[in-house]
């Protein structure tokens, strides 16, 4: 099994968490910014016919 030689400085442990973090809030915007388009969708559906 592959064992890293040396251990990984701090700086760069928190530069991949950072990134990893900034990939995930990324995603987690898209989620929010379609569920807001879906919802104003079907609000907008919902006034038209009554």
């Amino acid at each position: 099994m592959a064992v890293p030689k040396k251990r990984q400085s701090k700086s760069k442990k928190n530069i991949r968490k950072a990134n990893w973090k900034k990939k995930a809030t990324t995603q987690a915007n898209k989620a929010l910014s379609l569920a807001k388009s879906v919802l104003k969708d079907l609000l907008n559906q919902t006034e038209n016919e009554g």
